[in-house]
């Protein structure tokens, strides 16, 4: 090869390294805004309820309370008379408090006060940006204190959806005053998860992606990837109750991550695995017999 040649050949070869080098970059910028910055609208197809309460004939008001890191949060409270037990409705990511409103009129014929609350950087609340759970959690932990402090509640269950689920089982291992839990589509371990979102959904190899993805996030936001694991820390809750529920053709959390987390999980735990074939579409696949079993739960459990 001549020197000329030679001399093409590297440069061709560095110009190459640093296309792909710049564009695994971006990528992984992409990505982990992606997880810091997600986009939401309210889809009555998987929502059912665009509105507020009065939807469902229920008497609302909108409340705000304070995260420990000084995030102001918004949700609402659902009074339900002569009930000192309350459930808080945690959603997932890129949602809202409408994702539980499916739920609100079972749980308050059950006898339930409700608390359904806007994470932050999301919805009505304050906030910069998601964090996957890592801070999150102390928005729930806010909702117990308000609970408790505001609405003079003495039982506390919780019922978190996709990242709620993950960011409820968080805060109920921190929290001893949760007493019980329904998580809802939840993953198991989110590096899993991201690597199969990569791999499954975006169509592109795990490395060097998924490093670098992960590198940025926890570098722009400030949140431990290797604390954002349900299954490490299920076990930590017993004697309190969990259910899990998990659609059996889930298209972004794969059915494993539910068996794993109800796996890791002690006694007594619950689990159904519900005959859908979309994300969190559980309540959709049997409203009326997934109704009852959850009411049943808290009223046996708080």
């Amino acid at each position: 090869m001549t020197r000329t040649k030679y001399n093409t050949f590297v440069l061709t070869t560095a110009v190459i390294s640093g296309l792909l080098c710049f564009g695994t970059l971006l990528t992984a910028w992409t990505f982990s805004s992606n997880l810091m910055y997600p986009s939401y609208q309210c889809s009555e197809e998987h929502f059912l309820y665009c509105g507020d309460p009065t939807q469902l004939d229920l008497v609302f008001n909108d409340v705000v309370f304070t995260s420990e890191d000084g995030i102001d949060l918004s949700g609402w409270y659902i009074p339900s008379s002569q009930s000192t037990k309350a459930i808080i409705f945690v959603h997932g990511h890129g949602a809202d408090r409408h994702e539980g409103m499916r739920w609100f009129t079972a749980m308050h014929n059950a006898g339930f006060n409700i608390l359904a609350l806007d994470l932050r950087n999301s919805g009505q609340s304050e906030g910069e940006f998601s964090s996957m759970s890592y801070f999150e959690k102390l928005d729930v932990i806010a909702a117990v204190d308000f609970l408790k402090d505001q609405k003079s509640i003495e039982r506390i269950g919780i019922f978190g959806t996709s990242m709620g689920a993950a960011t409820s089982i968080m805060a109920m291992e921190q929290d001893t005053r949760i007493s019980a839990g329904v998580f809802e589509a939840g993953w198991a371990n989110l590096r899993d998860l991201l690597g199969e979102v990569i791999s499954q959904h975006l169509g592109l190899p795990r490395l060097p992606l998924l490093p670098i993805s992960i590198w940025l996030f926890e570098l722009r936001s400030g949140a431990d990837m290797t604390a954002l694991n349900p299954d490490t820390v299920l076990a930590n809750i017993a004697s309190r109750p969990v259910f899990i529920i998990h659609c059996e053709g889930d298209q972004l959390i794969n059915i494993s991550h539910g068996e794993r987390n109800f796996s890791a999980a002690q006694e007594p735990k619950e689990y159904w695995r519900s005959p859908c074939d979309m994300h969190a579409r559980a309540w959709q696949s049997a409203p009326d017999y997934i109704e009852a079993r959850v009411a049943g739960y808290f009223l046996k459990y708080l």
